[in-house]
């Protein structure tokens, strides 16, 4: 059994359907680069998985939790496959891909701030560095497929991504700190994500650049 639904058997089935639901809204984002870049049907499997399951893998792996999870459990591997093969076909529909993209990485990244974040507690670290663990479990995925579809990556972008992951994962584990009930804070931090990344899609938020100024003249 795969030490991620290891874990998960722990905790509340809210978490077991944040799983399912973030690895099926990753392939399609992933799947839907493919589709940009005009990829064969193993390309759209391939950036599919790597999509889905990338930010999981580092994240195991930097915890020690060995195997992965989709070693362990190829089911992951065959869903996330099935997505990209799904997406071949039916890409064309879609008037805007890259919105419709966008968007499946917004639920995506949604699903696993909160999901990233209590798989990092039960791993026994501290909350501060689940935090941590959630962001990576989120958006590195999303960088992979980035760097392979040789798009601007989103670390490298001003837009409001990785903010909204953050207030996610702590607006979770500040609720269960409060000792509120996991299923409702689950809810509520994949809504205070999406509900961040979302308006940042809407109104194109993001926070200032650095601007170059002359050094100091001694």
């Amino acid at each position: 059994m795969a030490v991620e639904t290891t874990l998960l058997t722990t905790v509340p089935t809210i978490f077991s359907v944040l799983n399912w639901f973030g690895i099926v809204v990753f392939a399609i984002s992933g799947a839907l680069a493919a589709s940009r870049k005009q990829m064969d049907i193993i390309g759209f499997v391939i950036f599919a998985c790597i999509t889905a399951i990338g930010g999981g893998t580092v994240r195991d792996m930097m915890l020690g939790l060995t195997p992965v999870f989709w070693v362990a459990d190829t089911l992951y591997i065959i869903v996330a496959s099935l997505i990209g093969v799904l997406v071949f076909f039916t890409a064309h529909i879609p008037q805007s891909r890259f919105r419709l993209l966008l968007w499946a990485d917004a639920i995506g990244i949604s699903t696993f701030s909160v999901l990233g974040a209590q798989i990092a507690i039960d791993a026994g670290i501290s909350h501060a560095s689940a935090i941590l663990m959630a962001v990576i479990t989120a958006s590195f995925g999303g960088i992979i497929r980035d760097v392979l579809a040789d798009d601007k990556s989103i670390l490298l972008r001003q837009e409001i991504y990785l903010t909204a992951i953050l207030i996610g994962a702590a607006s979770y584990i500040g609720l269960i700190e409060l000792s509120l009930d996991k299923n409702i804070a689950a809810i509520i931090g994949f809504l205070a994500c999406l509900f961040t990344r979302g308006l940042a899609l809407k109104y194109n938020w993001h926070f200032p650049a650095y601007k170059s100024r002359p050094g100091r003249d001694y």
